[in-house]
């Protein structure tokens, strides 16, 4: 896989009469290391992500999948974008059947990783110790798992099509804070192998930190911190910014 690149270029975006997003740029390609976004809650994470995808218009600037505006792209290209870059968030969990074993959709999406020329040697297990599920879930049946499990599996499901970027909002909400810390350390290492770039958006510091060599803080619509996690939260030049590390001071001492 070669050179798939998502990009937002002075990006505008929201609802009438709220523009939440003002003038962000942002370049992600295939095999870059993970990149965060982080920022106080209702700031627009999740309208940053729906401009990226499409499924919201912007109102200035735009986003494009290999130099092709996102909101615009001929049914073809479309089908590409949709296989190339994959979206997770929160609350989406790709089941094609609920009565069917956790392998048995893991099985359906690696069968469409390879209809796609996505093929890749990785197995279920490594898919489930990826997102921190033992061997043994492969046989529990999909709606028997939990609010936590479920996005597990929904993530597995997703890195078994071998996207070449990964746009993750907020895609652990219901997992255990235990199970994020050891899903960050394997799924930065399958995403390496398999060469997905990822971006993760969250309010999670500790998660950030962890996965994301790079991380954007969002504020007042835009950038206005970029670098590792420890640096931002110690520079405090927004008031945003200083706001969030005093919050969580224990935190801001051990990303030093």
């Amino acid at each position: 896989m070669a050179g798939t690149v998502l990009q937002a270029h002075e990006l505008w975006g929201g609802y009438p009469g709220n523009e939440v997003i003002r003038g962000v740029d942002l370049t992600i390609t295939s095999g870059d290391s993970p990149v965060g976004i982080i920022g106080p809650s209702g700031i627009g994470k999740t309208t940053l992500a729906r401009l990226l995808r499409g499924s919201l218009r912007p109102t200035r600037g735009d986003v494009t999948y290999d130099g092709r505006s996102v909101s615009r792209l001929p049914r073809k290209v479309k089908k590409d974008f949709t296989a190339a870059v994959r979206f997770q968030s929160q609350d989406s969990l790709s089941i094609s059947d609920p009565r069917l074993t956790v392998a048995g959709n893991l099985k359906v999406a690696l069968k469409e990783a390879r209809k796609a020329g996505r093929t890749h040697a990785t197995s279920t297990a490594e898919l489930l110790d990826a997102v921190a599920l033992p061997e043994q879930f492969a046989t529990r049946v999909m709606i028997t798992l939990s609010g936590g499990e479920r996005q597990r599996v929904a993530l597995a499901t997703a890195l078994a099509t071998r996207p070449e970027i990964l746009v993750l909002d907020e895609p652990f909400t219901a997992v255990d804070p235990q199970s994020r810390g050891d899903m960050a350390r394997s799924l930065g290492a399958l995403l390496a192998r398999l060469g997905t770039a990822a971006v993760v958006i969250t309010h999670d510091l500790e998660l950030v930190e962890r996965m994301c060599p790079t991380v954007h803080f969002l504020a007042d619509g835009q950038f206005v911190a970029s670098g590792p996690i420890g640096e931002i939260l110690a520079r405090r030049e927004h008031p945003a910014v200083r706001e969030i590390a005093e919050a969580a001071p224990l935190a801001v001492q051990r990303f030093r």
